[in-house]
């Protein structure tokens, strides 16, 4: 969520931003929150005043009172009521024009950095640099399913019918990689200096509110039935909401935390839910990290963020690129974005692993994560995550990229001791 004064102040800036975002259908909504954010501050001025007023007439009837003019008491005592009548119907407008402010303030996007690409979607995301040289062996990459399938890793088949479409059962040698790799990253974030977290996996919907536009909790979250829960699509939702309504020390940032969760996702959109393999689905398990800092330190901590993701994807042999998101492709919160993609020998081409964003002060403003200075002024903290890992998925890249052609994977030396001391996985 923007601070309200950049409408007041120029809110035509605003309404390009939304342009440059391609959503046109929220331009009225910055007209609507100027013009109903300059009647709540005239209500809001009018109760002040009736409120002072109320003080003065209380103080004048107590006077009158000593001085036994019980009469002119009265007639004030009327007064008084008449103001308290009226302060009661300027708080009940008050409320209602603060809460439909708000209301619009949610859908209205965050601004976005000045070098990000402009562009409507994915397609206009701009490759900035690669790491690794992307291969192709002289021989056929099966399938990724295919791959699990040749240890016995997979079992899609039972998993339908057990919970349907968009689950899976992984086993033996392909469940230990999994976990493995899990391990593996977290503790290559700790290394980094990042805290160990296991968080909430579920939690209530003001949370959700707070860390998500309303378009992706209605295509994301799924609600536990009858409850104010919602199961958690990654470990960054219930990561930042631990801060909610608190108000940190600027001598404790930035935090930094290293999370491990399930997520759950309904995936819903045009991609719909892979039949065979492990790219989209339902249910994974994911390593994350988050930062929560000053504001003049979160572009600094954004580089940081996704260069841990680069160095982590090379440890294991797998060559990826950044992809810098274009404006089409911000969710409504971020500031800027970057993908990381994995090689994909199969399919020659990369394809997303981990999603890097800084979103400034846009989640921190809805949920009231504030530090303060050592001036005594209060500030917005800013806050950013990332992927570190996320098996199966990343699984597909691992495999296919450490696969020899006799059908055995190679163990790097980075996760052999998180495999028993394996150094390859053989065909069963």
């Amino acid at each position: 969520m923007i601070d309200i004064k950049l409408i007041r102040e120029n809110k035509e800036l605003v309404k390009e931003n939304i342009r440059k975002k391609f959503q046109d259908n929220k331009l009225k909504l910055v007209d609507e929150v100027y013009e109903m954010d300059i009647n709540y501050r005239k209500i809001k001025t009018e109760a002040d005043e009736a409120r002072s007023k109320l003080n003065t007439l209380s103080k004048e009837i107590g006077n009158l009172m000593r001085d036994n003019q019980n009469e002119k008491a009265n007639k004030v005592k009327n007064e008084v009521s008449s103001v308290k009548n009226k302060i009661l119907e300027l708080q009940d407008e008050e409320e209602r024009l603060q809460a439909e402010i708000k209301k619009r303030m949610m859908m209205i996007p965050n601004i976005i950095a000045d070098d990000v690409p402009i562009g409507e979607d994915d397609s206009k995301n701009v490759e900035e640099k690669r790491f690794g040289e992307p291969k192709v062996p002289n021989f056929e990459i099966p399938y990724h399913a295919d791959i699990m399938a040749s240890f016995n890793g997979i079992d899609k088949e039972a998993a339908g019918r057990v919970s349907g479409n968009g689950f899976y059962y992984l086993m033996g040698d392909i469940a230990r990689l999994h976990s493995a790799v899990l391990a593996y990253a977290r503790d290559f974030m700790i290394d980094k200096g990042f805290t160990y977290c296991i968080p909430p996996y579920m939690i209530h919907s003001d949370a959700v509110d707070g860390v998500m536009s309303f378009e992706e909790k209605e295509n994301m979250m799924y609600k536990i039935e009858g409850e104010d829960l919602y199961l958690i699509g990654t470990s960054e939702h219930s990561m930042i909401a631990k801060f909610k309504d608190q108000l940190l020390k600027e001598s404790d940032l930035p935090i930094t935390m290293t999370s491990y969760s399930p997520c759950f996702r309904k995936e819903v959109g045009s991609h719909g839910i892979e039949e065979r393999g492990v790219y989209r689905i339902h249910q994974f398990e994911k390593q994350e990290m988050v930062v929560i800092c000053k504001k003049e330190d979160s572009d600094a901590w954004y580089d940081k963020m996704w260069n841990y993701s680069v160095e982590l994807f090379r440890s294991l042999n797998i060559p990826v690129r950044k992809l810098v998101c274009c404006s089409g492709d911000l969710a409504d919160l971020k500031y800027r974005s970057c993908d990381i993609e994995a090689w994909s020998p199969r399919q020659q081409k990369y394809f997303e692993v981990c999603s890097c964003s800084n979103l400034t002060d846009a989640q921190a403003r809805r949920l009231a994560i504030r530090y303060k200075k050592e001036d005594g002024t209060k500030e917005y903290a800013h806050t950013l995550n990332n992927t570190v890992i996320a098996p199966p998925r990343m699984l597909i890249a691992f495999l296919e990229n450490n696969l020899m052609e006799d059908g055995s994977v190679l163990i790097p030396k980075a996760l052999q001791p998180y495999m028993g001391g394996k150094e390859k996985l053989e065909k069963k």
